[in-house]
Formats: C-alpha cells, structure tokens, sequence
C-alpha cells in the first residue's frame, strides 16, 4: 500500500469483564465512534468534535486519540505529519463502553493506514493493549466479536468466543460517569483462593454458556467475586435495577467494563421487558438512563 492522504476509521463500543472475566474479557456492540484523519501541509493539529458530549473532548495534543496517532509514529520511528482530525461521537464518555479503547484504537489504526501500513493488526493490536494497560475492550475494538485475551510468552493469545445468536445485550446507560481509576481503587489487593476458584469456574461456564446459549448456565455463569461485589456500591441503584433486569427475564446483569452502565443479557422474547424494567428502576432512583438492546459487532474497526 502507498501513503494516502486521508483516511476515515469506524469503531466499536465495547462492553468488558462480562462478570468472571476480569480484565481479559470484552465484546464489541453496535455503536461507534467515528475518527477522520486528514493531512494538511501546515498548521499542526486540528481537531473538530460532533455528537453528544461533544464539548467534553480535548481539542489539544491531550487528546487521546491524537495520543495513540503520535504513539504509532514513535513506534515506527518517524516525524508525524500535520493532520486535521474530524471526530463524530456515539460511544458514551466514561460509562463503561469503552470510549478510551476506541480512541486508542481509532489513533493507531488511522497512522497505520496513513502510512500504508508498514505494521500488521497484530502489532497494531499490542500497541493498543500497551497503551490501555489491559486487552478487554481494546481487542474487541480492534477485532470485533467477543475475544478472549491471554498474555503468552512471546505476547497475547486471542481467542474468538462463539456468541450465540439469541443472546441479547441490553445496555442500561445512566446519566452520571463512573471513572475507571477511581472503580480500580475500590478493588482488594488480594483475593482468596475460594474466590480466585470461584471466579475460573465461572468464566468457563460463562464461555460455554455463550457458545450455547443455555439460559441456566447464562444464569449461574454471570456471578462474579473479583471486582462487581466492591465496584457496585459506586453505582447507585444497582441492586434494585439487578432484580428488575432479573425479573423480566434477563439470565443476569454486570457491571459493563469499569461501570456505570449496566449490562444484562436476555433473548429476544424478553429483551423490550427488560429494558423497560431496567430504565424504571433506576428512575424510581432518581436516575435517568438510556436503555437499549443491541447486537454483537463483528467487524471491529473498520477504515
């Protein structure tokens, strides 16, 4: 491939930690942000913001996504060029749907592509995890589907993991943010043998009760010892909107990636009733969310 002058990438929301999967588990969802990269011969950086929460975004050499841009650069060892970057919001801000994970990949990807690209997704995916410091959101970003992410010795071992195509995610996406830094600070330093069990059990029934579908396994499988028990005390109503979700027929909700949206998983059949429980339990909060079913992205970022 040879330079180009511009260059447009599409990227995923991504919902992480799926309960048992701390940290090495994610899956993309139909809801994008969209990055355009233009060189320009002069002027430095420009970056322009549309969508919601548009105003909220650094418009500097601050910005994440010019970050991850720059970080290819230095990677491959050469001067960035100038660019004007055209960025259109549809991932939430730091609401657990990784937002930060599309800008990092957004970043990279876009280089890449300016450039030709002179590195493989492979390398292009472990400069992403270096950068977020974990694989959950960043490789389903990147990859799409739902992926399994596994440090080996020469590097990270991706694993596809079959989602059944009954299974559906409701996103419960309340009108406050939860910042990951402050959801890491609440989490133990140690956990218990029982637990550290606990939670391995449960992540390969959830594997396999994704695969399959089956509603009891779904149900048990959604448990979790490693981070929800401490994070959820930061989320406000999350007991109440855990039983409704429940109730109108979701096999269980998590805590979507570091939180404050919700995620709970359901089948067609129940999916409309789960959402409007969901949405009234956090009203009877005092809380107002954006409810809604999605689907399984399996393209990952697109350019």
């Amino acid at each position: 491939m040879s330079v180009v002058s511009g260059v447009t990438v599409t990227v995923p929301a991504t919902t992480a930690n799926l309960g048992p999967g701390f940290d090495c588990i994610g899956a993309a969802l139909k809801l994008y942000n969209q990055f355009k990269f233009t060189r320009v011969e002069e002027g430095g950086l420009t970056i322009a913001v549309t969508g919601e929460e548009a105003q909220r975004v650094q418009t500097d050499e601050s910005n994440l996504l010019y970050q991850a841009f720059i970080r290819f650069y230095q990677h491959i060892e050469q001067t960035p060029p100038s660019v004007k970057i055209e960025i259109q919001l549809g991932v939430p801000l730091a609401r657990g749907l990784g937002s930060s994970a599309t800008a990092i990949v957004g970043g990279l990807v876009a280089a890449n592509q300016l450039e030709g690209a002179p590195i493989s997704q492979s390398q292009v995916m472990e400069l992403a995890i270096a950068m977020e410091g974990h694989p959950d959101n960043v490789v389903p970003a990147l990859l799409g589907g739902c992926r399994l992410a596994a440090s080996g010795g020469a590097g990270w071992e991706i694993c596809d993991v079959p989602w059944h195509q009954d299974i559906i995610p409701v996103v419960a996406i309340p009108d406050f943010e939860l910042s990951t830094s402050e959801a890491r600070r609440v989490l133990p330093t140690e956990v218990s043998r029982a637990d550290a069990i606990f939670n391995t059990a449960h992540l390969g029934l959830l594997l396999r009760g994704l695969e399959t579908g089956k509603a009891e396994w779904l149900k048990t499988a959604l448990q979790d010892k490693l981070h929800q028990p401490y994070r959820k005390a930061l989320i406000p109503g999350y007991d109440a909107v855990n039983l409704a979700a429940v109730t109108a027929g979701a096999y269980g909700m998590v805590i979507s990636g570091a939180g404050p949206t919700l995620l709970a998983l359901t089948d067609e059949l129940h999916s409309q009733a789960v959402e409007a429980a969901m949405s009234n339990a956090w009203e009877q909060e005092g809380i107002i969310a954006n409810v809604r079913s999605l689907s399984l992205d399996i393209q990952g970022a697109k350019s």
